[in-house]
């Protein structure tokens, strides 16, 4: 039988213990199953140990990354017996550290999730960001909490995304309620005009938003720079409309873009052009769901953009 391991994931002062005890205090999540809770740091926050016992939760607080190493894990399963595993993990260990750590093969990953304050958000990807960028890039449901009226939501959302696609990203306000930082007005550009402008700032942006709303540009047209690329087992006709984009670090560089149909020949491949084209809303192979296909309607040759690289911070 598998055991589901949830990592909550964050910074100290992100809000780990207090999402983890309403995880166990949660009727539709438990059912009084033995848990394992490993806590890779001491928060400001302490467990209830009468909470615990209720709980049927053992706690085993981990002070340093070696504690996770070696045979360790494989300790506490036989010793515990669990039926799932939390671990409150501390993000300046990196998530390589436990993907590294030899664990019971009947651990099986279920979620991970990763709590951001939004009162630190900016500082931490600034100044921390390849520890900051770990977590989220990793996650399946980035929760922001503490957000005050004046927080750039939709920014923070598109840095989000931009590390990582296919995360679920939610906000918790101040005044108690959720939502998820999507707003058409918060846009760089004016979706509404006869022909979309998309400066060469703002490609990441408009990427990230047409795979999420790819209705907002069906029917549209459109203007951008970018190159043409070429990739295997390609629809005929088509070319990758799209730019480089750095992710994380100088390391971390990878593609961006969407399909374009064009008419007679595709432009020469990792040229830099002007594209006009129609937008329509379609599956995209490029992305396993569906987006937006591109139609050439006129290319022209560009130079490159001052700068080449897209950021999505």
């Amino acid at each position: 039988m598998s055991i589901p391991v949830y990592i909550v994931a964050g910074f100290l002062g992100s809000g780990k213990t207090k999402f983890v005890t309403d995880m166990l205090t949660d009727e539709n999540f438990s059912e009084g199953e033995r848990t394992l809770l490993l806590c890779c740091e001491e928060g400001e926050e302490e467990y209830d140990p009468e909470l615990l016992k209720r709980c049927n939760t053992v706690l085993v607080n981990l002070e340093d990354p070696k504690q996770i190493a070696g045979k360790r894990l494989l300790r506490l399963n036989r010793e515990h017996s669990p039926e799932r595993v939390i671990i409150e993990y501390n993000a300046t260990w990196l998530m390589n550290t436990l993907y590294a750590a030899e664990k019971p093969e009947e651990w099986e990953l279920a979620q991970i999730i990763d709590l951001v304050d939004a009162n630190t958000f900016e500082l931490y990807l600034k100044n921390m960001r390849k520890y900051m960028a770990d977590g989220l890039k990793e996650a399946d449901l980035v929760l922001f909490n503490r957000c005050a009226p004046g927080h750039n939501k939709s920014a923070w959302r598109r840095a989000v995304k931009g590390l990582n696609g296919a995360v679920r990203v939610f906000f918790e306000n101040t005044d108690g309620t959720t939502d998820d930082g999507v707003s058409d007005e918060d846009l760089p550009y004016d979706v509404k005009a006869d022909t979309i402008e998309i400066g060469d700032e703002d490609f990441g942006t408009f990427y990230l938003d047409a795979l999420e709303h790819p209705d907002r540009y069906d029917g549209k047209r459109l203007h951008a720079r970018g190159r043409a690329f070429r990739m295997e087992d390609m629809p005929k006709n088509c070319f990758v409309f799209g730019r480089h984009v750095m992710t994380c670090c100088a390391e971390d560089i990878g593609g961006i873009g969407f399909l374009c149909q064009y008419k007679d020949q595709p432009p020469k491949t990792n040229d830099w052009i002007f594209l006009d084209a129609k937008v329509e809303k379609s599956f995209s192979p490029l992305h396993g769901t569906d987006a937006i296909l591109l139609i050439q309607e006129k290319v022209t040759p560009a130079g490159p953009p001052k700068e080449e690289l897209v950021y999505f911070n």
